[in-house]
């Protein structure tokens, strides 16, 4: 079993979804630092989104309203707006896909993103070490 120390899973408390006068799908999101890498956008058909933003970050679209559900189901790309403030900081495509059930992986809590540590200093911080034992044969 994957040990769920060495990520945090937060979804994106408030987020819009907008279509203009051709069918084209935007989501309005809060700002994320770096580059999306290869991103893409799960649909479970009812009420919830997973960003897959690159390989360490996902952000949880939960709530999506009924109406919006039908449009979205049948959206093969749409537009990400990521916002800081009101200030558009990135605007990039992503395909949709169509799951059955979106897994997630990691442990939810209240913001906006899935972070898997790289190296043993970032998986501490993100556990939250405050103390460190060194056990075992001496090298």
């Amino acid at each position: 079993m994957e040990n769920q120390y060495y990520t945090l899973m937060e979804k994106q408390d408030f987020f819009q979804i907008i279509e203009n006068k051709y069918g084209e799908l935007a989501v309005f999101i809060d700002a994320r630092d770096g580059e999306p890498l290869n991103p893409v956008l799960e649909f479970d058909g009812k009420n919830t989104a997973l960003l897959k933003r690159d390989a360490r970050r996902s952000i949880i679209l939960d709530g999506i309203d009924a109406e919006t559900c039908n449009v979205l189901a049948e959206a093969e790309v749409l537009m990400i707006v990521e916002l800081n403030g009101e200030i558009v900081t990135r605007v990039y495509a992503v395909p949709v896909e169509n799951v059955e059930e979106i897994v997630f992986n990691g442990r939810r809590t209240r913001a906006d993103e899935l972070f898997k540590a790289k190296s043993k200093e970032e998986l501490l911080k993100s556990f939250g070490a405050i103390k460190v034992w060194s056990s075992g044969a001496e090298q």
